[in-house]
């Protein structure tokens, strides 16, 4: 039996609502009302990043200091000399490392894990320094070392957890650990239990590695449902809805077993409505895929998305309630600074971010749209930096890139404009298949040349266009005739000789 969501804890500031379907995952988190994270996992698009495998080498390249290992995987995957385990070991040491062809032959049976997916052609990428991830801690079994997360940034507090790490983890029981942003202010015997069920999920690993063939999974990452229990849960965390009675009634199980604490906050969803529906995150999603975000006061942002970086352009739009313009542009500016910090991750946009906001004569004006903006970015799980205001008034940022963004996960390249984001004017078009004609009659002497085009381009060809149209004909000496395609695009056309 599902139990509701406790009342008696400590008043929540987020909801997690969980929508599963047979081919997706998906997971928003709600905050005071307002979708704040979207994540979404396809079953035909599951990764295997994290996944630990018993691998056999199928070909060393000396060359190229890597080798091909099958992994079970559509496509050989892939090592390079600098993921093997021991190369590490050596170059810490200072030694000479030992050549690939040394330490990897074919046929060979390795325990490897997937750290990238295969992408268009290539293979998967491997590396033989295993990691498993838990709630608070990710263990290292390979490597005795105790690392803190960088989101924990007083000295003090790393270095009382290292001390308490220590005393966890005797030298003679072997492995490592990387404490995760989690850990901070839990218990020892909440670090203690996570990490012994590390350690007895390892022993598992290593018992079926000794067990299955080689090209056999040991090891599976956890679905999205799953690592949301174990790394979004907090404290701050109220009821967790999940509208699929089988899902949630695993992951109460799951959560008795791995984090105790969540249980009670998971609830099966059974409402008329759909989930999702019930706090408008469909339409959140459509809104979070536009490059316009319309602010409450009128004003909005730009959102463009690049390869190399992210820009957000603040406008004022048609907000005037300042007693003055500089007064308008300073509460507009404070507005985009929580839109913006929402937006970054609503969409999980990462890498270099730049943010252009409206220019502001006032240097106090700035620390204060400063403050507030990485007062909002407090709330991010992603580790990030935020430099201040430039010489040219801009905000440079860095967001890490933990995975797809929205719109790369849900959206694909524009057929229509090639993914310029902008598409010829159909009088382009005209001209472009005016110059067309013009080529095609000089090498060729067709008794007629036929316009196959949008309705846009036809049209503008019978009116505005229809004396140039003409006096092309008249030049090249043959008819041009015209025909409607409704199947094309404002860009498409065809050019026929009869």
């Amino acid at each position: 039996m599902l139990t509701p969501p406790t009342t008696a804890q400590t008043p929540a500031s987020e909801d997690i609502l969980i929508n599963v379907t047979p081919f997706e995952t998906r997971v928003a988190i709600i905050e005071q009302g307002a979708v704040q994270e979207l994540h979404l996992e396809r079953s035909i698009q599951r990764g295997h990043v994290g996944n630990v495998c018993l691998g056999r080498v199928v070909r060393v390249l000396p060359g190229m200091q890597s080798a091909f290992i099958d992994v079970g995987l559509d496509r050989a995957a892939f090592i390079h000399i600098a993921d093997l385990r021991e190369n590490r070991q050596e170059r810490s040491q200072g030694l000479t490392p030992t050549p690939i062809e040394r330490m990897l032959f074919e046929g060979q049976t390795i325990m490897v894990q997937v750290i990238k997916d295969p992408l268009g052609t290539k293979g998967a990428r491997l590396s033989t320094q295993i990691s498993i991830a838990g709630r608070m801690l990710v263990y290292l079994p390979h490597d005795p070392h105790i690392g803190i997360s960088q989101k924990i940034e007083s000295e003090t507090e790393r270095q009382h957890i290292r001390e308490r790490i220590q005393q966890l983890m005797p030298p003679e029981e072997g492995g490592g650990v990387i404490v995760r942003t989690q850990a901070e202010g839990a218990s020892d015997e909440e670090i203690a239990a996570d990490l012994a069920y590390l350690r007895k999920l390892w022993g598992r690993i290593q018992a079926a590695a000794r067990e299955r063939p080689p090209g056999s999974t040991l090891y599976q990452e956890l679905t999205l449902a799953q690592r949301v229990l174990r790394d979004m849960v907090g404290p701050h965390t109220g009821s967790i809805r999940v509208d699929s009675r089988t899902v949630a009634t695993d992951l109460v199980e799951w959560a008795k077993t791995f984090t105790p604490s969540v249980t009670e906050r998971i609830a099966h969803y059974s409402g008329e409505r759909p989930l999702f529906d019930t706090a408008g995150v469909d339409d959140e999603i459509a809104r979070a895929l536009s490059r316009r975000v319309d602010l409450k006061s009128g004003g909005y942002l730009i959102v463009d998305q690049t390869e190399a970086l992210t820009t957000v352009d603040v406008n004022t739009g048609g907000f005037v309630g300042g007693r003055n313009f500089d007064d308008t542009i300073f509460k507009t500016n404070l507005e985009a600074a929580q839109a913006i910090a929402r937006q970054l991750r609503l969409r999980n946009l990462g890498g270099i971010v730049i943010l252009d906001f409206i220019d502001m004569e006032d240097p106090e004006h700035r620390e204060t749209v400063l403050a507030e903006l990485k007062k909002a970015l407090a709330r991010d799980r992603v580790r990030m930096t935020v430099n201040g205001f430039t010489q040219l008034g801009l905000v440079e940022m860095t967001r890490k890139r933990t995975r797809d963004s929205l719109a790369h996960q849900l959206c694909e390249p524009c057929p229509t404009c090639e993914s310029r984001g902008r598409v010829r004017t159909p009088r382009t078009v005209c001209y472009e298949i005016l110059r067309e004609i013009l080529r095609e009659a000089r090498q060729f002497n067709p008794r007629e040349f036929r316009i196959l085009a949008s309705q846009e381009v036809v049209d503008l060809f019978l009116e505005e266009e229809r004396q140039h149209l003409a006096m092309l004909g008249d030049l090249v000496g043959k008819r041009v005739s015209m025909e409607v395609e409704a199947s094309y695009s404002q860009e498409q056309y065809d050019l026929i000789l009869l």
